[in-house]
């Protein structure tokens, strides 16, 4: 249902966009850093990654986000590497704050520790995230956001011998810094 609910939104921006004026359209782009962390990973990692968001009205806008995060289950049993490319529609209720719902695909490598003698898996996975956050202008053409999002994945992990993963949930959640320049 939520998967239906991003598609509708991110069509729904795909209509918008062509009856907004060129003049209230800006496009941005920037990287981001951020921290983030699965309810049975390891540990809190980092992620990396740039970004593209359109604001096409002054209360409505989208953004499309390609990114790298990497993490660890059971004991160092598993280690998740994941590139993620998602959209989101993005809500400004005021000015600076927003809240966003999107979608992803999950480019996505499961590596197993050597003593369990099983191959790299690649996968593709999707997922749906909720997004709430700050947008500030640091001058008419940089702006600087901040942002924490929850996404819901359903990695599937295979039952290891000596490994925590029966019952591993992969759902994150990412706290996110950023630089926009508009372009």
């Amino acid at each position: 249902m939520f998967r239906k609910i991003s598609i509708g939104i991110f069509l729904g921006i795909l209509i918008l966009l062509p009856l907004s004026s060129r003049s209230q359209t800006s496009v941005y782009v920037g990287p981001h850093l951020g921290i983030q962390k699965s309810k049975s990973a390891e540990g809190a990692n980092y992620l990396v990654g740039a970004t593209l968001r359109l604001k096409l009205l002054p209360v409505l806008g989208a953004e499309a986000d390609i990114g790298y995060r990497q993490e660890k289950y059971g004991s160092g049993a598993l280690t998740v590497k994941n590139w993620p490319v998602t959209v989101t529609g993005l809500l400004y209720p005021l000015p600076i704050i927003y809240g966003g719902i999107g979608a992803g695909w999950y480019n996505t490598t499961f590596h197993y520790a050597d003593e369990y003698d099983i191959g790299d898996e690649t996968t593709h996975e999707s997922g749906w995230h909720l997004a709430a956050g700050i947008e500030l202008p640091a001058s008419p053409h940089i702006r600087l956001f901040g942002d924490i999002r929850y996404v819901f994945l359903d990695y599937k992990f295979k039952d290891l011998p000596g490994a925590v993963l029966d019952g591993a949930e992969s759902d994150f959640y990412s706290i996110n810094f950023g630089v926009l320049l508009r372009l």
